[in-house]
């Protein structure tokens, strides 16, 4: 089994290469049943399966992107179980008719748990510091 830092980071590159390619299905096996996502704007969305319908609510928007999320930081629980990740991120949007490209970003916080040999996100918090708009 992979070191927990790198088995994280290879998970949240991850992640970001299934909402680049819009494929929300796929990001649910990487998500605790009870996951909690605290979006950018202070909006609350509860359980893996809302996080999804979400995500594919984004993806059926034709101007939406992607969210890249880049890890700064790592730190495991001594128990080898928990951890915590933080790191910036930017949500892309293309122009569309009336508006220009979007860029929004920030910094987040994200909860990892591990379990049977799996790191599965638990808990992520978004917090948008800018929104630009060309």
């Amino acid at each position: 089994m992979p070191v927990p830092d790198a088995a994280i980071r290879a998970k949240r590159k991850l992640t970001n290469r299934l909402i680049a390619a819009h494929d929300g299905a796929r990001l649910r096996p990487h998500l605790t049943d009870d996951m909690l996502l605290i979006v950018g704007d202070g909006g609350l969305i509860q359980g893996a399966d809302a996080v999804v319908s979400a995500f594919a609510s984004q993806f059926a928007d034709p101007a939406f992107v992607a969210y890249v999320r880049t890890t700064e930081t790592v730190e495991v629980a001594a128990d080898g179980h928990r951890a915590a990740e933080t790191g910036r991120w930017v949500g892309r949007w293309k122009p569309s008719v009336g508006t220009g490209a979007v860029e929004m970003s920030g910094v987040y916080m994200a909860a990892w748990r591990e379990s049977r040999g799996q790191w599965l996100l638990e808990r992520e918090l978004y917090v948008t510091l800018r929104t630009d708009t060309p």
